[in-house]
């Protein structure tokens, strides 16, 4: 678990990066948990935007991902989700204790 200080530097950080995935009216399928459990140990932290066709709730989207890649949920925003992990080889954001 990461602490609230660890959530808010996580999400200064999400700030400047953009959606690199979109969910859509399929919603949350297998090829798109492998696709971002790969961005997520090559990033740590992405943004994903969630689209006007897709039906199921934010909510449970991004419930869904964390639980399927193993991430954290740092923020979601209307239709758009922050998921961290810390990469297993080359951790890159340093999270204060």
């Amino acid at each position: 678990m990461i602490t609230s200080k660890q959530r808010a530097y996580l999400r200064s950080l999400a700030n400047g990066i953009d959606p690199i995935f979109q969910v859509g009216k399929a919603g949350v399928t297998p090829e798109l948990t492998a696709a971002i459990d790969d961005a997520l140990e090559a990033r740590e932290l992405i943004k994903i935007q969630i689209l006007q066709n897709c039906l199921e709730d934010p909510k449970v989207i991004m419930s869904k991902l964390s639980e399927r890649t193993h991430s954290e949920p740092v923020q979601q925003i209307g239709k758009r989700l922050v998921l961290y992990r810390p990469s297993k080889d080359k951790p890159k954001i340093q999270l204060s204790k």
